[in-house]
């Protein structure tokens, strides 16, 4: 569904997009503005956000963006600005989460270089959520089981999240989690775990893919 209002008798889940990275390893190039079947892929991923189940998505940008904002223009998608973002990811953690409402339930943690995650794989994240049977920390794995993105975490999280600091994600508050509330949701082959960082990533994908 689109972003805003919630499905009375189902959890508030909040997507919310990590797309204040600097992309150093691209040589120039803005990872988050290369093609993916005609549409940059920042687009690609907030569209995919938006055709979830998530009842808002929010997309983290870095204070100068104005190229990835263009690349967003006319999707239902809310904007957050982490001012602090070259500290690392755990300040685009922070700045979207206090961007999330009181009454969320749980959020998916979305990276926006990862071209192969669709709405199914959110979705599935969402449909597995259950804290009342324990299941608070929902990880995607590829098919052979290995963990990857995204990642849905319960309300139980927040302050966890909301207290990391530099540059790294959240392994650390998955590591530390009770016994039996993280759970691994398998996504289809390795989409999972691809994510492109490089020209050379980028090349090779699109070769796998006939060009697209």
């Amino acid at each position: 569904m689109t972003a805003g209002g919630a499905v009375a008798g189902r959890p508030v889940v909040a997507a919310i997009l990590l797309a204040a990275g600097e992309a150093r390893r691209m040589r120039g190039r803005d990872k988050l503005l290369e093609a993916i079947g005609g549409r940059p892929a920042l687009r690609h991923a907030a569209e995919a956000a938006l055709a979830s189940r998530a009842d808002r998505v929010l997309v983290v940008l870095p204070p100068e963006a104005a190229p990835r904002r263009e690349a967003l223009a006319g999707a239902a998608v809310e904007i957050v600005v982490a001012a602090d973002c070259t500290e690392g990811m755990a300040a685009s953690l922070r700045a979207g989460l206090e961007a999330v409402d009181p009454g969320t339930d749980a959020v998916v943690i979305l990276l926006a270089d990862m071209p192969e995650i669709g709405s199914e794989a959110i979705d599935r994240l969402i449909a597995a959520f259950d804290p009342a049977a324990g299941r608070e920390i929902l990880r995607a794995t590829a098919a052979d089981g290995r963990p990857g993105h995204p990642v849905l975490f319960g309300r139980r999280f927040f302050g966890q999240l909301a207290a990391l600091k530099g540059d790294r994600g959240a392994r650390s508050v998955i590591a530390g989690a009770p016994a039996g509330s993280v759970r691994h949701v398998p996504i289809a082959g390795r989409a999972a775990l691809l994510d492109l960082d490089t020209p050379e990533d980028w090349d090779a994908w699109r070769a796998g893919r006939g060009g697209s």
